[in-house]
């Protein structure tokens, strides 16, 4: 098979492919990342990547190249380029699906399955699959549903497997070819759910637009807690024994980033107001602003923390991915809250153990620094990635020998307040009292 697209999706698919048994080549236009590929090296953070990609080249199942003419050896392609929004509006921009398809055309061979996996919107395929016919092949949309994290896991166990196919014969035959992609999936009763197009790509922004709006609805209980003096992680605890609502996804906190969640759910409302349908998902934009609100209470927390004034005060931000196990800091709330007490005038000093060349490349105008340095003489302290270096290893007395104050804003509900309270420190988190 080929994987046409090697960035995050991509890499980790053509690896996860090649340890269950099939011969892979990962094809992208990006030369410094193909060459850090084709060397067994993972040009991201990804738990478990290195050593699939390690073991998958050593085999010589395994291999990239920006020659897209190596696609011709296979018989099954994927297309795992990104989706980015649009620069002039919520819209997908579909530049790299479009660009993909019409680079991989001219080497197709009839009865060739091409399976799409990029998110896009409702209708795409449609579009795409008369361009893929017309050489004789057959495209079928296979939504992801990757956890960056856990992404290896996930591609090889996933919890549902989707394939949108044509009708008749076609489409039954597609559906068999990828049942033998995923055979060891479906071998352990992963659910297998064959569908049409437009239902396929439905699955994946349905599933992200329901998850930014559980996040997002615990968040507006916050805002009532703090008002009240209720307590957030209480109330989610208790609503989280409903089955019908369950726990997951109910932690109030700085709110959801990087580059799924907020620009697919934005994507979402624009495809339904192309089709006539804008009221149909009106939430999701309230959705997006409850979760950008998020970001505006935790740096609100630390100006009220230091009576009014952040201005030249030292604040250690512990964070910057948008998520822990992550190097990723795409619409990061964590660099978000960074950036914006910088704007007040505090000397701010971010830690992550993961992402600071990545934000370092982003937002230069920070300073940088291993977790006990950001921690030494801050007046200071915002908890915005919960990485267990953070919720687990720091402990409060830790802190204390380093900090000139004692003040913690959680911004992910993820410390022990108790403790942290017993230590001495004045802790603040988000929603509770």
């Amino acid at each position: 098979m080929s994987v046409i697209g090697c960035g995050y999706l991509g890499a980790v698919h053509a690896a996860a492919m090649t340890s269950i048994g099939h011969d892979v080549v990962g094809i992208d236009v990006d030369e410094p990342k193909i060459q850090a590929l084709a060397a067994g090296k993972a040009p991201f953070f990804e738990p478990g990547l290195p050593e699939l990609l390690t073991e998958g080249v050593a085999s010589g199942r395994l291999r990239f190249t920006t020659d897209m003419s190596a696609a011709a050896e296979a018989t099954v392609h994927f297309i795992g380029v990104g989706t980015p929004q649009q620069k002039d509006g919520y819209a997908a921009d579909l530049t790299y699906v479009n660009a993909a398809v019409d680079a991989l055309i001219p080497h197709l061979k009839p009865g060739d399955i091409v399976a799409g996996k990029s998110t896009v919107p409702v209708g795409t395929a449609a579009i795409l699959a008369e361009r893929v016919a017309a050489t004789g092949a057959t495209l079928v949309w296979n939504p992801e549903f990757l956890r960056e994290g856990w992404a290896v896991q996930d591609t090889i166990s996933p919890d549902r497997l989707v394939a949108g196919v044509p009708s008749g014969a076609q489409g039954e035959r597609a559906a068999d070819v990828l049942r033998e992609v995923y055979h060891t999936a479906i071998a352990t009763d992963t659910p297998f759910i064959v569908t049409d197009y437009a239902t396929a790509e439905l699955v994946k922004v349905a599933a992200n637009a329901f998850l930014a709006t559980k996040i997002s609805f615990i968040n507006a209980m916050a805002e009532i807690a703090e008002v009240t003096g209720a307590d957030v992680t209480e109330l989610a605890d208790a609503i989280g024994h409903d089955a019908r609502i369950g726990r997951r996804f109910l932690g109030a906190g700085i709110g959801f980033g990087g580059g799924c969640l907020p620009k697919d759910i934005r994507a979402f409302s624009a495809r339904a107001e192309e089709l006539g349908r804008g009221e149909s998902v009106a939430f999701l934009r309230e959705v997006d602003a409850i979760n950008l609100r998020r970001r505006d209470r935790a740096v609100q927390l630390v100006v009220d923390a230091l009576d009014g004034d952040v201005y030249e005060k030292k604040i250690a931000v512990l964070g910057a991915a948008f998520k822990p196990h992550s190097d990723d800091i795409r619409d990061s709330p964590a660099l978000d809250v960074a950036v914006k007490l910088r704007g007040l005038g505090a000397d701010v000093v971010v830690t992550d153990p993961e992402a600071i060349e990545n934000a370092r490349s982003r937002h230069p105008q920070l300073t940088y620094a291993e977790r006990d340095e950001a921690l030494t003489g801050a007046h200071a302290v915002v908890v915005v990635t919960e990485w267990d270096e953070y919720r687990r290893q720091l402990s409060p007395a830790h802190a204390s020998s380093l900090t000139a104050g004692r003040i913690v804003v959680d911004g992910r509900n993820c410390l022990d307040a108790p403790a942290w309270r017993a230590a001495g420190w004045t802790y603040f988190g988000m929603g509770r009292p």
